[in-house]
């Protein structure tokens, strides 16, 4: 698939928006809702600080295609028209941004450029029409392709005087489930799997509509980690059955196979996928969660999910968060668990996220267009690379929650510049004439932000130290892999570094205690995924992805251990523990397929340590 064909595919037959009537005098449309996107995509990445998914056109320097809605108007006459967009490049560059796009009521385009101008998430007005029917049709006309963003319109009979309050819809209905899973990448994969093969109603909320996270081909980090390992080797056989089979981040988008994905979730009789839906609030009885309500990224429906066992699979810790789990965020101290790798005082440094990128040989002289929006490039800080993978890597020291978007803009903001300065200024740029930028990114491959904490905590001198726990589970393989600034980077852009290194300290194989799968204040919350009870050093290896995969298999047989039972994850621990050893060493992958991930499986350990 293209980039800008994963998110909704265009109707044949325009229908009405999505969008709400203030009496006679207004209408607010959300712009994701519209019912032709055209080129642009959805992007749901920020809602929590945008306010809302909003659409972007993500064209790579050539512009999308329009999205278009028809809508229907409570009146005829003057209307006037605003959207709320946002000029991204506005953190590096103080004039106009590259993001600008025009609005066109029924083929008449509206005086005003919106989305090139303006420093914050704003509404901008982009002219007056008159309406002769009680419906019109609006087009959003993107001028550059380079990621200009719109996140609702709103029709005014009169000019603004103050911002327009965002429509909430209300919950259209209710569902109710032995067990829910928020989060539908590898760890909330397999434990939805996991838990429907053992009988458990399940549903599976994902606010994508492909599965795999990281590993999907939206984002294309190949897989980690080593599975079928003692002392229960059947842990992972589930990956076998959805597992991609080339090696390599960064590649062309069905090296990640996503249509095996798609069988793994869809083909199970008692677990319901929601696909394009994003838990946005959280409803808590005391200390237990009792709802957790879901909205479509694009209509904005609104569902509640009810059930007496959760996980939190979203990698941000977002439900846990939401319900009052406690939790951690970047590097702990000296002094918080005596980690012998630990810095002295504690930090909000965190593994940065990467924004991956790819380009193919056009056969034939092609250009890019002059991107210079305030970080400059010469012969010397240029980087010479043809691809872009995990070492272009943003926001080590930014809030990885709070400003998401701008570590995600900023990584956009150092390809598009570098590839400008490739293409058109470096010396040797006949070495690139005939490269077309043919992919780049647009969801952020997040390695770390917030870490639910469990009843225990795993520490590097657990691991290191080959410390035994009573309630191992999966057994890990990777190395520590921390990941700091490349001081070449550095040395050209300090502080606004955007290639990294790796630090590796080899381990021996060790296990994940089952006590940091649960948090240990919420009671009926499990975790899996890179937001488990673990420290920012651990994390450096529970992180890769065949690691959370078998996590999240193994919370999909807690949770059909507490439910059988009528217990709390910790229960099963206190009590149960057995009982969910024994479904560890039976697994629930399909019997009798072979290894087929033999590959970026680790790194050694120790001398003398295997």
């Amino acid at each position: 698939m293209n980039n800008t064909g994963l998110v909704v595919a265009a109707l044949a037959v325009l229908s009405l928006a999505s969008c709400s009537t203030d009496g006679q005098d207004a209408v607010f449309i959300e712009a994701e809702s519209f019912s032709d996107p055209g080129g642009w995509v959805i992007d749901q990445q920020f809602t929590q600080t945008a306010g809302s998914p909003y659409l972007l056109a993500h064209g790579i320097g050539k512009p999308v295609a329009d999205a278009v809605a028809d809508v229907a108007l409570p009146a005829s006459g003057r209307w006037h028209l605003y959207v709320r967009t946002y000029n991204w490049t506005s953190p590096w560059h103080s004039g106009n941004g590259p993001g600008g796009f025009e609005v066109a009521v029924d083929g008449n385009t509206l005086k005003n450029v919106c989305g090139s101008s303006g420093s914050s998430w704003e509404w901008q007005y982009a002219g007056s029409f008159r309406a002769k029917e009680d419906s019109i049709r609006i087009s959003l006309h993107d001028i550059s392709g380079f990621d200009g963003r719109c996140d609702a319109v709103y029709l005014s009979r009169s000019r603004l005087s103050e911002e327009p309050v965002r429509p909430v819809p209300a919950v259209s209905q209710e569902q109710e489930y032995d067990f829910v899973v928020i989060g539908g990448g590898v760890a909330g994969m397999c434990a939805a799997v996991s838990a429907a093969r053992l009988g458990l109603r399940t549903a599976l909320v994902h606010d994508r509509p492909v599965f795999g996270g990281n590993n999907s081909s939206e984002v294309r980090v190949h897989l980690g980690g080593e599975i079928e390992l003692a002392p229960y080797p059947n842990l992972g056989n589930t990956i076998k059955e959805w597992g991609h089979t080339e090696r390599g981040n960064a590649g062309p988008a069905e090296r990640y196979q996503d249509f095996k994905k798609e069988a793994f979730v869809s083909g199970e009789k008692n677990l319901t996928v929601w696909r394009s839906f994003r838990c946005d609030s959280v409803e808590t009885v005391g200390d237990r969660i009792s709802a957790v309500v879901a909205r479509n990224i694009g209509s904005g429906e609104a569902v509640r999910f009810k059930a007496p066992l959760f996980a939190d699979c979203t990698g941000d810790a977002s439900v846990g968060v939401m319900a009052g789990a406690d939790y951690s965020y970047g590097r702990e101290g000296k002094d918080g668990y005596d980690e012998p790798s630990a810095p002295e005082k504690a930090d909000r440094q965190v593994l940065g996220a990467s924004v991956q990128w790819r380009s193919t040989d056009a056969g034939t002289p092609c250009g890019f267009p002059d991107f210079s929006y305030g970080l400059e490039f010469s012969d010397e800080s240029v980087c010479r690379v043809r691809e872009g993978e995990w070492t272009w890597e943003t926001g080590m020291f930014s809030d990885m929650i709070t400003e998401a978007e701008k570590v995600r803009d900023y990584a956009l903001l150092v390809i598009y510049s570098n590839w400008s300065y490739l293409k058109n200024h470096a010396s040797g740029a006949e070495d690139f004439e005939t490269r077309d930028l043919e992919w780049v990114g647009f969801i952020a491959g997040k390695r770390e932000s917030r870490r639910l904490l469990g009843d225990i905590v795993l520490r590097e001198q657990d691991i290191v130290g080959g410390r035994k726990f009573p309630d191992g589970t999966v057994t890990g393989s990777w190395s520590i892999d921390l990941h700091y600034p490349d001081p070449a980077n550095t040395k050209f852009f300090p502080g606004k570094e955007f290639i990294s290194i790796c630090v590796q300290e080899p381990v021996d194989y060790y296990q994940i205690p089952y006590r940091c799968l649960y948090s240990r204040n919420v009671s009926n919350l499990f975790m899996a995924g890179r937001n488990i009870s673990v420290t920012h050093i651990v994390l450096g290896t529970t992180r890769v992805m065949r690691t959370t995969a078998m996590e999240g298999e193994v919370v999909g047989m807690a949770a059909a251990v507490a439910s059988r039972h009528g217990e709390s994850p910790r229960d099963v621990y206190e009590r149960r523990f057995p009982e969910l050893a024994a479904l560890m060493k039976e697994g629930t992958g399909r019997k009798g397929l072979p290894n087929n991930q033999l590959f970026n499986e680790g790194h050694e350990a120790p001398a003398g340590k295997r």
